[in-house]
C-alpha cells in the first residue's frame, strides 16, 4: 500500500508539471543511488519537491526583495561578531542624537531598577535576618547597586547586553570588599588566538564563542576579557591592545536577553526600532527644511502677461530690498505674490504618532511612555496601555534577579562569612541558598482614593495579604508594621487620637486627654 501511494504521489507531482523534481532526486543521489550525501541528500532533496500552501512560503516577484535577507543562520552565527559592532554602534548613535530615544531608553531604566532592589531575607531567625538586611543595604550604597543596575538595563537596549565583573576593591567604604565592576561587551571577545583542528559537528571543552568559552554540554565556564577597550585610541600606543585575562564564569555576571536557544551574545532591544528613529529624524529634517526654504522667500514678483506683452522688463532672480510698513509701486503688468510656508503639513503630528508607537512596541512600552505624552488619553485607556508595560517591567526585574542579584548576593554571602563576627552564626555558611526575595519600586496609583478603597476591600475578605499589599509599593511589611506600632504607641502616649477611617467621627477627648494633648502641643 506504501509503494502505490509513493507512486500516486509521483503521479501527482508529474501532473502538475513538475518533472525537474525527478531530476532532481536523480542528480542528488548519482547515478547509482548515491551522492555526497547518500540517501541524506536524496531525503532533502525529496522534501524540496513537496508543495506547500501558505502564501508566506511562496516567493512571488512581488515579495522577491522583502524576503531577499531571510536567511538559515544559527542564532550565534545571525549575530555575530561584527553584525553586533554595526547595530551597538548605530543604536549607541541613535541614542545619543534622538531625544525620543534617549528619553525611551533612560526612562526604561528608571522605571525597571528605580531607586534599586531591597533585599529581604526568609529565614527563621528575625534578628539574623534584618542584621543581613541592613549589611547588605549599606553595601549596596557603598557600591551604588542602582545606579549599576540602571546602566545595565541601559545597555541592554542600545549595545544588547552588559557584563560586570566581581572583584574586589579596597576602596569601598564597607567591610565587604566585593564589587561590581561593569565593562562593555567589546571588551569581552576573542582575540587573536592559533586555530585548533576539530572535528566537525562535535563540541569539546574549549569551544569558544566570541570570547565566552564553553564545556562540552554548552554552559559558560570562562569569559576572555580584553584588558583595554578597543575603541579607547590611547590603548593602541601601549605594548598589546589585544592583552587579554581569560576569568572563569563565577567572577563573571553576562545579563542580556536570549531571543533564540542557545544564543550566546546579545543585541540592542531596540534594533527593530533603528530604521524607524532613522525616518523619524528625516521627516522632521524635511518638514523643517520645507518650512524653512519657503520662508527664506518674503515675496516674489511675477505677471500675467504673456511674454513679450505689455508688462515693464524685468531683470530675472533680481533682488529688491522692502522696507516694513511701507508702500511700494511696482513696474508696470507685474503683482506681488507672497510664498505661503506650508509645513508642517496636518499629517504630521498624526505621523510623529503613529512611528513613535510603532518606536516603543519592540519594548512593550505604550505611547504615552514613550512619547511623554497623555494628552490624548483618558483614565481607562492609560491604565489599560500601562498593564502590559508594567508586566514586561516585572519580568525584566525577574530577570535580573537571576542573573544578577542572586549571583551577588550569593557572591557577597560568601565574602561576608569570612570576616569573622560579622555575620550572625546561622548565615555563615558559604555556598548556602539562603531563602530570601527582592522588593523593587511600586507603581503609584493615578487614583490613590480608589486603590486605597480597593485595597481596604481585599484585606476585608481576605483575598490578600498585608505582606503582598506592601510588597506591591516596594516596602517591607515587618518594617512597616514596626514602625506603625512605634508611631501608635507614641501618640497613646502623647494623647492623641489614632487615625480613623473616613467618614468616622472622632470620639471626644476626655478632659485628662485635652490637657495632655494641649500640654505636648
Amino acid at each position: 500500500m506504501l509503494t502505490t501511494i509513493a507512486n500516486m504521489f509521483g503521479r501527482t507531482l508529474r501532473g502538475r508539471g513538475t518533472p525537474s523534481s525527478s531530476r532532481a532526486v536523480a542528480l542528488a543521489a548519482g547515478p547509482h543511488g548515491r551522492g555526497p550525501g547518500g540517501s541524506g541528500a536524496r531525503a532533502l532533496a525529496v522534501r524540496r519537491a513537496v508543495v506547500a500552501k501558505f502564501d508566506s512560503a511562496q516567493t512571488t516577484p512581488d515579495n522577491r526583495r522583502h524576503w531577499a535577507a531571510a536567511d538559515g543562520l544559527s542564532p550565534n552565527a545571525a549575530v555575530n561578531p561584527e553584525v553586533r559592532r554595526i547595530l551597538r554602534n548605530r543604536a549607541r548613535y541613535e541614542v545619543a542624537n534622538n531625544s525620543y530615544a534617549k528619553g525611551i531608553v533612560l526612562t526604561l531604566g528608571n522605571d525597571t531598577i528605580g531607586t534599586g532592589p531591597r533585599l529581604q531575607m526568609l529565614t527563621d531567625d528575625d534578628a539574623a535576618n534584618r542584621r543581613v538586611e541592613e549589611l547588605f543595604e549599606a553595601w549596596a550604597e557603598a557600591i551604588d547597586l542602582p545606579g549599576k543596575l540602571r546602566t545595565m538595563r541601559m545597555a541592554r537596549a542600545e549595545s544588547g547586553e552588559a557584563f560586570g565583573l566581581l572583584v574586589s576593591s579596597p576602596g569601598i567604604n564597607s567591610p565587604i570588599k566585593l564589587d561590581l565592576r561593569l565593562i562593555e561587551p567589546e571588551q569581552v571577545t576573542t582575540p587573536l588566538l592559533p586555530s585548533r583542528p576539530r572535528t566537525p559537528g562535535t563540541r569539546t571543552p574549549d569551544d569558544e564563542i566570541d570570547g565566552i568559552l564553553l564545556d562540552q554540554h554548552g554552559l559558560p565556564t570562562a569569559y576572555r576579557v580584553l584588558r583595554t577597550h578597543p575603541g579607547d585610541t590611547l590603548s593602541w600606543a601601549g605594548p598589546d591592545p589585544l592583552a587579554f585575562d581569560t576569568l572563569p564564569a563565577s567572577s563573571v555576571v553576562h545579563y542580556f536577553r536570549a531571543d533564540r536557544p542557545g544564543q550566546m551574545r546579545g543585541i540592542p532591544d531596540i534594533t527593530p526600532a533603528l530604521p524607524l528613529f532613522a525616518q523619524l529624524r528625516r521627516y522632521t529634517l524635511a518638514v523643517i527644511a520645507a518650512a524653512e526654504t519657503a520662508a527664506d522667500f518674503a515675496a516674489v514678483l511675477y505677471t500675467e502677461a504673456p511674454a513679450n506683452g505689455e508688462a515693464d522688463p524685468l531683470e530675472p532672480m533680481d533682488e529688491v530690498e522692502l522696507e516694513k510698513r511701507m508702500a511700494t509701486v511696482l513696474p508696470g503688468g507685474w503683482k506681488l505674490g507672497q510664498v505661503h510656508a506650508e509645513q508642517p503639513t496636518t499629517s504630521y503630528a498624526e505621523f510623529k504618532r503613529e512611528i513613535l508607537n510603532e518606536i516603543a512596541r519592540c519594548l512593550n512600552m505604550p505611547f504615552n511612555v514613550a512619547a511623554g505624552n497623555s494628552s490624548g488619553y483618558n483614565y481607562a485607556s492609560g491604565r489599560l496601555d500601562h498593564q502590559t508595560y508594567f508586566k514586561s517591567l516585572r519580568v525584566d526585574q525577574h530577570h535580573l534577579r537571576l542573573a544578577v542579584l542572586d549571583r551577588l548576593l550569593r557572591a557577597w554571602m560568601d565574602e561576608a562569612a569570612l570576616i569573622e563576627g560579622l555575620l550572625p552564626q546561622s548565615m555563615r555558611v558559604r555556598h548556602a541558598a539562603i531563602p530570601h526575595t527582592w522588593f523593587w519600586d511600586g507603581v503609584e496609583h493615578v487614583d490613590p482614593a480608589k486603590e486605597a478603597n480597593a485595597q481596604a476591600t481585599r484585606l476585608a475578605n481576605h483575598t490578600t495579604t498585608l505582606a503582598h499589599e506592601f510588597a506591591r509599593q516596594g516596602r517591607d511589611w515587618e518594617d512597616e508594621l514596626r514602625q506603625r506600632a512605634k508611631e501608635l504607641a507614641l501618640m497613646a502616649e502623647l494623647g492623641l487620637p489614632p487615625a480613623l477611617a473616613p467618614g468616622t467621627a472622632a470620639a471626644p477627648m476626655r478632659d485628662e486627654e485635652q490637657e495632655t494633648a494641649t500640654d505636648a502641643t
